[in-house]
């Protein structure tokens, strides 16, 4: 089934079987030479789950954590990543009020890092909102932000930050200030501009000169397993496809496909990623 010698790691994935291809979107992974993935839950509206308290995201991870152990079965490493996406305020201060929807957020994360000390997931996730918000709104998402960051230190694992285009320079000192390592800060969706970790959609063209460059980065589809946007953002074939076709066009080396799907992984995750 898989013909590469090499790790193929999507480093941010859904799969939903209630609302997406589930199973199927995870067996085109593994058909097209996908071996390990970061299974990221999705926002708790996704699954149906509209938080009261902060403990109601128990269900969204607790699902994730279902699904992951599915995928598992197929001869797929996965690695779950929790946490609260940072859109969430916006429909929480809807019917909690801002200042409750934080709290609840906060709490959240809280227990996502339980999950973390426990074994069950390796990372956080977090971030701030991604369209424009006002102010106050802003300010109370770099407060959550901040509060992951915190979380991720005292767990002693990574962060995957959801968040604006662009290089999001400010969080490096966001991380500091949390006593948390940059190095262990990776932008989803990222642009080769951040000075974060990139997590980069696989199809972006700057790859092959990040490789040339030695910049470490990793590759990602944020493949999101709804039947309602089919694809989006790109399909889960997507990591494994264009990178045998980069290797393929000699875009890339095999040392550059073991540098971002095994030795980065590793470096910020902590987790091990060898062939199954």
């Amino acid at each position: 089934m898989r013909s590469n010698p090499f790790p193929i790691t999507d480093d941010h994935i859904h799969i939903d079987p209630k609302n997406g291809r589930g199973i199927d979107a995870a067996k085109d992974f593994l058909r097209a030479g996908g071996t390990h993935m970061f299974l990221v839950s999705k926002p708790s509206w996704s699954l149906g789950v509209h938080p009261q308290t902060g403990a109601d995201y128990a269900l969204v991870f607790d699902e994730t954590l279902r699904i992951g152990e599915m995928v598992s079965e197929l001869g797929i490493i996965v690695f779950p990543v929790l946490g609260v996406h940072p859109a969430e305020i916006s429909r929480l201060a809807e019917q909690l009020g801002l200042e409750s929807a934080v709290a609840v957020m906060k709490r959240g994360l809280e227990i996502a890092a339980r999950y973390v000390r426990d074994g069950k997931a390796v990372a956080l996730k977090s971030g701030r909102p991604h369209y424009e918000v006002s102010p106050e709104v802003w300010s109370f998402s770099n407060d959550i932000l901040a509060h992951a960051l915190r979380l991720s230190k005292e767990c002693g694992c990574a962060l995957q930050i959801h968040a604006e285009s662009g290089s999001c320079t400010d969080i490096i000192e966001m991380a500091r200030c949390a006593g948390m390592q940059p190095g262990r800060v990776v932008k989803h969706y990222a642009s080769p501009d951040t000075p974060l970790i990139p997590s980069l959609i696989a199809k972006n063209e700057a790859i092959p000169a990040l490789c040339k460059a030695n910049r470490r980065f990793m590759m990602e589809s944020d493949y999101m397993d709804e039947n309602s946007r089919p694809g989006a953002v790109i399909g889960p074939k997507s990591v494994p496809r264009f990178t045998k076709q980069m290797l393929e066009q000699g875009l890339i080396s095999q040392e550059d496909c073991h540098r971002i799907h095994a030795e980065t992984v590793e470096m910020i995750y902590g987790v091990p990623i060898i062939l199954p």
